[in-house]
């Protein structure tokens, strides 16, 4: 049926509904970010965590280069699968939305403003011909008034709040595992535990703490704190 679709030119943009009521460049543009490399995010009782795989096979690339946790603001941060160029171009307008709401209101921005923002621009590439849909699901997660909130955008626009979830390769599998493992009392600590614990089950011999990267965000200080390299390994025994 879906070859059957292709050869009618339903799939040629991402405007064009199939007679099955399917966008077929949004199901492509899903299964890119199913390519990407994984992310999991969690709210504990202390802040939000976000652990990402970097999944840097080239050993010639500086690993400082390649962040996958990127800074919003001083208290919201994100993670993204699939194209990450296309992550990069809404980071940037993230960062500016930021930036402006403290210029203008003399507060930090709360993140479901963010993910509003980065849900409305998703949404428009599926409306208007001529514009490729952005190949990527985000994950933003924040503290505001100290209270710590974790959302995730999916390629049509869509976004949710959730207590855990993952994003990327392999997500339904780390969701599983969070399903049954992830408990609301745990803190920021167990919970970088809990993902590295999930990451070596899925990874297997593939497993190595330099490929990660962590942020997270307290409550209290409402500040990202960054954990890298040789500070996970006390995470991952």
């Amino acid at each position: 049926m879906e070859m059957q679709h292709q050869a009618m030119g339903y799939d040629r943009v991402a405007t064009m509904f199939s007679p099955d009521g399917h966008l077929l460049q949004v199901e492509y543009a899903e299964k890119t970010v199913r390519l990407g490399s994984s992310s999991i995010g969690m709210v504990c009782k202390d802040g939000v965590v976000l652990v990402a795989d970097k999944r840097i096979r080239d050993n010639l690339i500086s690993s400082e280069s390649a962040n996958k946790v990127f800074e919003i603001d001083s208290h919201v941060m994100a993670s993204a699968a699939g194209m990450l160029s296309d992550a990069r171009i809404l980071i940037d307008n993230a960062q500016v939305l930021a930036q402006q709401n403290r210029v203008t209101y003399d507060s930090p921005i709360e993140p479901i403003s963010v993910i509003r923002m980065i849900a409305d621009k998703k949404q428009m590439s599926t409306q208007y011909g001529g514009l490729r849909l952005f190949g990527v699901g985000l994950m933003v997660a924040g503290v505001n008034k100290g209270k710590a909130s974790l959302y995730t955008s999916d390629v049509t626009g869509n976004y949710f709040a959730y207590r855990a979830n993952a994003i990327g390769e392999n997500d339904e599998q780390i969701k599983e595992s969070l399903r049954t493992e992830f408990q609301d009392e745990m803190n920021i600590e167990d919970g970088i535990k809990l993902a590295m614990k999930i990451f070596k089950k899925i990874l297997g011999k593939n497993f190595e703490i330099d490929r990660f990267d962590v942020g997270y965000i307290k409550s209290q200080d409402q500040k990202i704190v960054r954990v890298q390299g040789d500070n996970l390994k006390k995470y991952a025994k």
